[in-house]
């Protein structure tokens, strides 16, 4: 087992005796197959597993900025002109191996931990402007009374419910970085279709038209702020 390092834009050709048998996992980033007229094949993103025996691949490339790297795991191992079975690993080969484990591991924590940093910080900046933005709305005559009570909602209230929502989205952001290999495209639609969606309430709610409006504008400000910057920082995490 060894780890193959493609910083960005590298391109590392397929010699046919080291890919022979071999099974290679995308552990970071993003690799691009190189068929055998020079074409660019597909994209393989993270945790994508290929097998390069007699597909006519003749290279592999790094499409994104950062460094990718790929596990690649043999039964045999060539030495000159012959081929034989590896039964054991001496000492620095089981150390080797394990470092390249701890290594993928370390990595996958340091992207995990990045996400949620970045997403925490969103969540603030989102409560922060939604809870201006009502404080303007308040101050220039809306209301923000619900017929359903007749009370009006506290400013407070908005902030809460804003950091709740953000949090969801930073936990479906996590999930997805995750367990699927397009995890920011993945999460731009989910994202617009659940923002969507929180506007019915709004139009339901029976409040006046001034009411109405600002509550539906103010579903978008959080929106606004957490989904480009999610987005950012899983298309970071994942070239």
């Amino acid at each position: 087992m060894r780890t193959l390092a493609l910083p960005g834009g590298a391109r590392v050709a397929v010699v046919a005796t080291e890919w022979h048998d071999a099974f290679g996992v995308v552990t970071r980033g993003r690799v691009q197959l190189e068929l055998r007229d020079g074409q660019p094949g597909p994209v393989l993103g993270t945790d994508a597993a290929f097998w390069l025996r007699g597909t006519g691949v003749r290279a592999l490339r790094n499409p994104g900025r950062r460094t990718a790297t790929v596990r690649i795991v043999t039964p045999r191992t060539v030495t000159g002109q012959a081929t034989q079975p590896v039964r054991q690993l001496d000492g620095g080969t089981a150390m080797n191996s394990m470092n390249d484990t701890v290594a993928g591991r370390t990595s996958r924590t340091h992207r995990f931990r990045g996400l949620v940093g970045t997403g925490l910080v969103a969540t603030l900046a989102a409560m922060v402007a939604t809870t201006l933005a009502a404080a303007l709305a308040r101050a220039v005559g809306v209301d923000f009374e619900i017929p359903d009570g007749g009370e009006a909602i506290p400013l407070g209230g908005f902030a809460v419910v804003t950091g709740f929502f953000s949090v969801v989205g930073v936990v479906i952001a996590a999930a997805l970085l995750r367990w699927s290999a397009r995890p920011a495209d993945r999460f731009g639609w989910t994202a617009v279709a659940l923002t969507v969606i929180s506007l019915i309430p709004p139009l339901l709610s029976g409040a006046d038209a001034a009411t109405t409006t600002a509550l539906l504008g103010l579903h978008l400000v959080p929106a606004a702020v957490m989904i480009p910057t999610l987005m950012r920082s899983l298309r970071t995490r994942t070239e």
